[in-house]
């Protein structure tokens, strides 16, 4: 059977369940916790994805040539590859992130809703301060103020 032959194919096969499997000694070493699911996850180190395009690009270059169209096929079909894990994908694990984080947010909004006191109850209630910033010309005297008193401080008990 030809297709067990194919090394580019093997190779290719190869480096990513060799990325993924050296995933979970890694994490063991960086977290002290064995995580069996990274076998089976995307993203972390090593990219399985690098790693098989790359194995993929370099058996055709070493079987038919570093010139050859096959080869230039398969370099740029990396380099795209690994262009999006580096940007596309990688940006959506981004937003995954602050997605995720916003829906934790607005669980505990919903919940803090439910808790709101009535209307009455809130009218009853004390206006908040609205003054709770400074003009630059305070934060430039209070400043002002700061560096002097240490410097003061720092000459009087050195002396």
């Amino acid at each position: 059977m030809e297709l067990l032959h194919n090394f580019p194919l093997i190779i290719a096969f190869s480096a990513i369940l060799i990325a993924q499997g050296v995933k979970v000694p890694l994490v063991f070493i960086a977290e002290k916790k064995w995580d069996l699911t990274l076998v089976t996850s995307t993203g972390g180190m090593p990219s399985s994805h690098s790693a098989a395009v790359t194995a993929l690009a370099t058996a055709i270059g070493l079987e038919q040539g570093f010139d050859s169209p096959l080869f230039a096929i398969s370099t740029i079909f990396a380099t795209i590859v690994m262009f999006d894990a580096t940007g596309v994908r990688r940006h959506a694990g981004y937003h995954a992130t602050v997605i995720n984080q916003l829906v934790e947010d607005l669980n505990k909004m919903v919940e803090e809703v439910k808790s709101w006191p009535s209307k009455e109850e809130r009218e009853k209630r004390e206006e908040l301060k609205e003054l709770l910033g400074h003009q630059p010309i305070e934060v430039f005297f209070g400043a002002l103020l700061g560096i002097a008193l240490a410097w003061s401080a720092h000459a009087l008990l050195i002396v």
